[in-house]
This record gives C-alpha cells, sequence and structure tokens, in this order.
C-alpha cells in the first residue's frame, strides 16, 4: 500500500522503474513511521522511502542517500501544504474526476506490467483492490494539482520582462540552440472506391466463413491481418474499457457475450474488422481482431499525386502563400495550425534534426534539401497506420546552432523568464501559508537543508 502511496503521490509517471526495482521483499523492510506533518496531513517514512528507491533504480541518485531523502521530504512538504490549502479553500474534485483520471493512469500501469494478471501478481492484490487503494491518493494529487494552477493562474510575463530576464542571464548559463528546422505540410488523402472496400469486405466474408467451418481466429490473424501491432498475438489487444477504441469497433466489442463469439463485419478509419471476444472482466474487456485495409487504386492516388502538383506550382510561382493553400487543400487536421508541424516534445513548431529523424528519416532527407522558402514536389509517405498519402513539405525556417538569443528563440527564452516568475510566486505564496498552517517534522530530518525554511 506504502509504496504505491509513494509511487503516485510524487506524480511519477512510468511504472516500469517501479517493476524492476520493487521486490516485496523491499516492501517487508520498510519500518513505517510518521516523519512530519502539515497540517492535518501526514507524511510517512515509506513515503520517503518508496521514492528513494525509485530513483535508486532509475540510476538518477546525485548525492548521498541523506541529501536525496531531504529533497524527496522537501517536495511532499510542499504537495502537503498544498493539499492544506486546498482542503482550506474548500476545492472539490467529483468522484467522475477521479474515476476517470484513475482509468487513465490504470490503463498505463497494465500495459507497463503486460497484462492485468501481471499487475496483480506483482501487487499481490486484485485489479479492484488497487483501484480502490489509489482512489484516495489520486483525489489528493488532484487536489494538489488544482491549488498549484491557481496560485498562478492569473500569471503573465511583459516582453520587457522577458527582455529584463535576458539581460541578466549569465552568458555561460545561456542554453545552446541546436539547428532547428520549421516545417510545413500539405497533405491529400486518396480516395478509397467502393470497389476496392468491396475486395475486402469478401475476404472478410471468407474469414468468417472459414472460422465458422473450425478455422482459429487466432491463426488467421496471424497470415492476414494488417495490424502489425496484434497480428503476431494471434489479433490479441489486450484488456481495455470503453471509451479508448474507435467507436465503431468499441460498440460491436462490447456487444459480443460469449467468449469465442465473431462479431460481423465492422468499418472504422482503420480498416475493416472482424473481432473475437476473449474474456471479459468487469468494466474491462479483452479481445482478438483481424484488420484489413482497402488499397488505393492507382488512378486515385494519381489523382491525388496531380492534385498537389497543382498546389506546388501555385507556391512556387506566388500565386498563392503556402498558408492559403492549406487552408484550401489540405486534409491534415495541423491545417488549423498553418499548416506547420508540432513538436510534442516541446510544444513548439521547432524541430532539431535529431528529432525530425526520430519522427520520420525520409522527413528529415527531404526537408534538408530544401532552402528556407522552398516547397517540396509531391512525396508518396505511408501513415503509421498503414494507409498512402502523398505529401508536399515547406521549410518556413531553419537556423543554425547558436546561443538562445532574444531574436530568433524569443518563445523560448520567455517560457524561462516565466518559469522563474512563477517559481518566485510560489516561494512567495508558501513563506505566507507557512506562518498559518501547522508544520510539524521529525528530528530525524531536522538537519535537511531544505530549500524552503520549513523549520523555523
Amino acid at each position: 500500500m506504502q509504496l504505491i502511496r509513494s509511487f503516485l503521490l510524487i506524480m511519477v509517471i512510468s511504472l516500469s522503474p517501479l517493476l524492476k526495482g520493487y521486490s516485496q521483499q523491499s516492501q517487508d523492510t520498510i519500518i513505517d513511521g510518521v516523519v512530519a506533518v502539515v497540517g492535518g496531513n501526514i507524511v510517512l517514512r515509506s513515503d520517503i522511502e518508496g521514492q528513494y528507491l525509485q530513483l535508486r533504480a532509475q540510476g538518477i541518485i546525485k548525492g548521498s542517500p541523506a541529501k536525496v531523502k531531504c529533497q524527496i521530504l522537501d517536495k511532499l512538504l510542499y504537495m502537503k501544504l498544498l493539499l492544506h490549502q486546498a482542503q482550506v479553500d474548500s476545492i472539490k474534485v467529483t468522484d467522475s474526476q477521479v474515476e476517470a483520471e484513475m482509468d487513465r493512469r490504470m490503463r498505463y500501469f497494465i500495459s507497463q506490467a503486460g497484462s492485468p494478471e501481471k499487475l496483480e501478481e506483482y501487487y499481490q492484490k486484485s485489479l479492484l483492490e488497487i483501484k480502490n487503494e489509489l482512489k484516495d491518493i489520486i483525489r489528493e494529487q488532484m487536489l494538489t494539482e488544482q491549488e498549484e494552477a491557481k496560485i498562478s493562474k492569473d500569471l503573465t510575463i511583459t516582453p520587457s520582462e522577458v527582455k529584463s530576464f535576458y539581460r541578466k542571464i549569465d552568458k555561460d548559463s545561456i542554453p545552446l540552440i541546436n539547428a532547428e528546422f520549421e516545417i510545413g505540410l500539405i497533405l491529400r488523402q486518396p480516395v478509397i472506391g467502393q470497389e476496392e472496400k468491396l475486395i475486402v469486405i469478401n475476404k472478410m466474408k471468407g474469414f468468417k466463413d472459414r472460422i465458422a467451418k473450425g478455422d482459429e481466429f487466432a491463426t488467421l490473424a496471424v497470415l492476414y491481418s494488417e495490424d502489425p501491432g496484434s497480428a503476431k498475438q494471434g489479433g490479441e489487444l489486450g484488456m481495455f474499457k470503453r471509451g479508448e477504441m474507435r467507436p465503431e469497433f468499441e460498440a460491436a466489442s462490447f456487444k459480443l457475450k460469449t467468449t469465442g463469439e465473431v462479431s460481423d463485419i465492422v468499418e472504422t478509419d482503420d480498416g475493416f474488422h472482424l473481432i473475437q471476444l476473449i474474456e471479459r472482466r468487469g468494466e474491462y474487456i479483452n479481445v482478438r481482431h483481424i484488420l484489413l485495409q482497402p488499397q488505393v487504386s492507382m488512378a486515385n492516388l494519381n489523382k491525388a499525386k496531380v492534385s498537389l502538383d497543382s498546389v506546388v506550382l501555385l507556391i512556387s510561382t506566388k500565386k498563392m502563400k503556402f498558408d492559403e493553400a492549406v487552408v484550401r487543400f489540405s486534409d491534415d487536421p495541423s491545417k488549423n495550425n498553418g499548416g506547420l508541424l508540432v513538436n510534442n516534445a516541446n510544444g513548439t513548431t521547432r524541430f532539431e534534426a535529431s528529432q525530425l529523424s526520430q519522427l520520420d528519416p525520409k522527413v528529415f532527407f527531404i526537408v534538408d534539401k530544401l532552402k528556407v522558402g522552398d516547397i517540396s514536389a509531391p512525396v508518396l509517405m505511408k501513415t503509421d497506420r498503414g494507409k498512402q498519402e502523398y505529401r508536399i513539405y515547406y521549410l518556413k525556417d531553419r537556423t543554425n546552432p547558436h546561443r538562445a538569443n532574444i531574436e530568433s528563440d524569443y518563445s523560448r527564452i520567455q517560457l524561462m523568464a516565466l518559469s522563474q516568475k512563477k517559481e518566485k510566486v510560489i516561494n512567495e505564496w508558501v513563506n505566507l501559508k507557512m506562518i498559518g498552517s501547522y508544520i510539524r517534522i521529525s528530528e530525524q530530518y531536522k538537519n535537511c537543508e531544505f530549500t524552503r525554511k520549513w523549520i523555523h
């Protein structure tokens, strides 16, 4: 219980270090006890020890064990102060909000563990018991998040503050920025004709007949399914609950009542499916499926290419701006962002060369040959779901390696300045709230060098 508690209180994202680093034996060796009290909320020794074990398992401990444990307690005290103030402010979190967040985390934990059974085996508890233990912890964490957001919700930063922040940065502390690309995209998705769909539907009917006559669903999935993620597992998808799959797929899956029952042919954005029920367990269900995707005809592929050839001509002859062409011709959702690709790693539209290569090596080789303002010829690409489409890429900007400067990297420096301002506001809030809050720390930790003055 306490290792789960520690795991979530510190908002650790990955379960894999926990699975590798902990054992039942390590749980037994933690002698528990109250280390600190903030308001009516306690910090247990197992909260600190559990987090320490996780950091050690990840190999990211810097400093002596005593110093690291003091740093962990420092963070926990801050979280408990947030929780105490959230209770004072009567902030509420609904049961449905807690349930939704718990379901999201449970799905992730199960995926990291490998299966519900492995997660249950590790904790020696049922999924229901694990969820019941997590419920109050998640509620506390959501309260602290809301209280922290409340502290800085109206915080803004002006251009003059950003410039002042930049001028005060020590030269050696200015971050080095690697070469970066800013890239636009226009894509055309070829139309899939009815004839191509009928070919797939007839194949699926054949599979269903074979299953009815005794062929193994899993064997057919291995041989024919075009879902690379599940085909090798006989089409098995693992446990999921409502709200995780394509609506049509989910509706057909949850209609199945008995183990081994096979659905009718289901069409989704991914293609056509046959689904077989493996198991139901409470609100979770496990199925296997066969996926076939209709192939685009050469005629429709060519139409998509010709369409983009015309777009390239319009842009290259300056008869239309790229962002205008995006709105008029692109089938990609990024058209709402001017067609610019968004880097999920930093939330900006800038990519380092290594990030582009990870995104798709082919994209890097295309844009690396372009000059700023150039647009590529149409390129046939395959999506991560196996669909074919034509794309053209536009190189909006390219920077050379450099130290961050206010002209080229304003948004990055703005975030740094805002982060510093937020930290200052939070520290002022902590100092103010500590005055009127009951805080007690055990003698064992009174010699810690905390970032905040928890002990007066």
